[in-house]
């Protein structure tokens, strides 16, 4: 018997004791029993005062005074230790025919009484036992019967157990990461047909690690997984093997792997890994906390499977540069899939997914907004669709048009439209700052093409903003295109300086991503001669401590090399953008002066109105 047992008897034979002794000293009432001839001697002198006559017994209340000589001293004395007054009694019910002639001949107010045992047994045992049982059940749920906050339950795993029925989700849902997809579906080839790959001596990988940014979609990878897989899935992110208590993230981690045996085939999927399998030894306060001890048994008993075991291990994250190298080596996560960003072609048919549920016009062309959309993730996608159709919907059309779609593509991109009530002069200062960069991208080679020049407000601080969309998916860029970004960055700030001889604040965001951009060519990119071809961001690896940067691995002279490259760099875009606005100053002008009358120009009349300032 363990101790949770034993206690509990324990438990029943205390309450057991307390209500007998409730009983007999509490609860009782103060009865005396007298016998049937001292009961019939009191009746004649007049001393009972009311009489209940039931089927086995007779009860009542006799007067204390005057009782002197009709029954013995020594019980006297007893009747009278507890009282004067009236006090109750009860004697044994005999076959006496005369007992209700002498009762109305001595004037005793008698009533007859049926008896019923299981009422009375009901109110003083019963019930107190159902009360002392529901205090047991709660305090056993709290140690450990099931509830959330068990202390007995902490070493057991959080994980959800989907089979296909419960996600809903499949690999037709998924599009736009056709390889990501190809890979998992191999994974789930390998649990339904195992024989198919180990005939030639091949061994089915025991874990895959899904890598991308947030929003890619590797969350739903791992729900088409388990809809199309019809194995068990257990389903928990990384944080919930931590606890307070220590040991308990280690025995959660022994417990799922545990379940997922029993269910062989079977897959194990962990969200959010980086919050469970941060590299060791990271932590200069010491190295032997809960965590990691969690950590190690994951690595113990990921490398323990042995390949007939049918289990799988699918994690995700989007920080693989801070996991600890024992997870990545092969035997445990012998794949990493990478999750990227969605081609033209792969936005457009994510849009095409989404858009399935969405009234849709027929003017609406999903590929020109997917155009629209570079660098967008699958969750901005389908953010995009739903804003577009609340949008359509506040404003009670039968269908999502394209208006629609493009408010929506703004709001992702600039946030949304703020009443901010602007002087004139601040008017004109904005108008000239985004007429500023539309002119500078519109001259410039290698820049992106201007497709909306807008000066109304958006999001916490955007006053305005010029949007611009590649022509073409790009995965490489030149030194002089990168240059030529730091002008356009600069030519809002450079708009003011030329019209208006001072400067504002709207450039703070302007020129942070400038210095982010420079940053880059010199440190990471070794586009500056001087510094050479030397990188110098730390190797991608994170600070000892959270909020710490990494330790810089580089002198006090080549951290001043590196700011001065930054700053010439910088240098030289300002005069380059500077010269290039002022030589076309009456197209910034005349911009200007269309913003501040029509508030938003598209790419068409943008072109048509700088169709003078041709790029060099």
């Amino acid at each position: 018997m363990d101790k949770k047992h034993i206690a509990s008897a324990w438990y029943f034979v205390g309450v057991f004791l307390l209500l007998m002794a409730l009983q007999n000293y509490v609860f009782a009432p103060r009865v005396d029993t007298l016998s049937y001839a001292e009961f019939k001697t009191l009746v004649e002198k007049g001393k009972v005062s009311d009489v209940a006559i039931g089927g086995q017994l007779i009860t009542g209340r006799l007067k204390l005074d005057g009782v002197e000589g009709l029954l013995p001293k020594t019980r006297i004395e007893e009747l009278i230790k507890s009282g004067t007054g009236d006090h109750q009694f009860m004697t044994v019910k005999v076959d006496d025919p005369t007992l209700v002639h002498d009762l109305q001949q001595a004037n005793v107010n008698f009533r007859g009484e049926v008896t019923s045992t299981w009422i009375p047994m009901l109110l003083s045992w019963v019930l107190p036992m159902g009360f002392f049982f529901l205090i047991w059940r709660f305090a056993l749920k709290k140690m450990g019967g099931g509830g959330l906050g068990g202390l007995m339950t902490l070493g057991k795993s959080k994980a959800k157990v989907y089979v296909q029925k419960d996600t809903g989700v499949t690999f037709g849902d998924v599009a736009g990461i056709d390889e990501a997809k190809a890979e998992l579906v191999e994974v789930v080839e390998f649990l339904k047909t195992p024989e198919r790959f180990q005939r030639l001596g091949g061994k089915i990988p025991k874990g895959v690690l899904l890598v991308g940014v947030p929003g890619t979609g590797k969350t739903l990878l791992a729900k088409a997984v388990a809809g199309e897989a019809k194995v068990p899935f257990f389903s928990l992110s990384g944080s919930d093997f931590v606890e307070m208590f220590v040991g308990v993230g280690a025995a959660r981690v022994r417990d799922l792997f545990a379940q997922a045996v029993q269910h062989a085939p079977s897959i194990i999927f962990i969200d959010e890994l980086d919050a469970l399998g941060k590299a060791r030894g990271m932590n200069p306060l010491g190295g032997h906390d809960e965590r990691e001890q969690t950590l190690n048994q994951l690595l113990v008993e990921m490398d323990g499977f042995e390949t007939n075991k049918g289990v799988i291990i699918m994690a995700a994250t989007n920080r693989p540069e801070i996991l600890d190298p024992a997870l990545l080596r092969p035997g445990r996560f012998d794949r990493q899939v990478l999750v990227d960003r969605p081609d033209l072609k792969g936005r457009e048919a994510i849009l095409r997914v989404h858009a399935k549920g969405v009234t849709v016009s027929p003017e609406v062309d999903l590929a020109a907004i997917a155009a629209k959309t570079f660098g967008f993730v699958g969750a901005d996608l389908a953010n995009i669709v739903n804003e577009a159709a609340l949008l359509a919907a506040r404003q009670g059309k039968e269908a999502v048009e394209r208006a629609d779609f493009d408010e929506a593509i703004d709001r992702v991109v600039a946030g949304l439209k703020k009443t901010r009530v602007m002087s004139a002069k601040e008017r004109e200062i904005v108008a000239t700052h985004e007429a500023g960069h539309a002119v500078a991208a519109e001259c410039l080679p290698g820049t992106d093409p201007v497709v909306k020049v807008s000066i109304v407000s958006r999001g916490i601080a955007a006053l305005g903003y010029t949007q611009q969309l590649p022509t073409e998916d790009r995965y490489l860029m030149t030194r002089s295109e990168l240059f030529n970004r730091l002008c356009v960055l600069l030519g809002g700030r450079t708009a003011e300086e030329i019209i208006f001889g001072d400067v504002s604040t709207g450039a703070q965001n302007d020129l942070q991503r400038a210095t982010d951009l420079v940053r880059h060519m010199v440190g990471q990119y070794g586009m500056s001669d001087k510094v050479g071809l030397m990188t110098f961001d730390g190797g991608g690896r994170p600070g000892l401590l959270p909020g710490l940067s990494p330790p810089r691995e580089h002198s006090e002279e080549t951290a001043r090399l590196l700011d001065a490259e930054a700053g010439r760099i910088l240098g030289e875009a300002h005069v380059k953008v500077s010269a290039l606005l002022t030589d076309r100053r009456s197209f910034l002008e005349q911009l200007a002066r269309r913003l501040l009358e029509k508030e938003v120009v598209e790419g068409d009349e943008l072109h048509a109105l700088l169709a003078g300032a041709t790029r060099p």
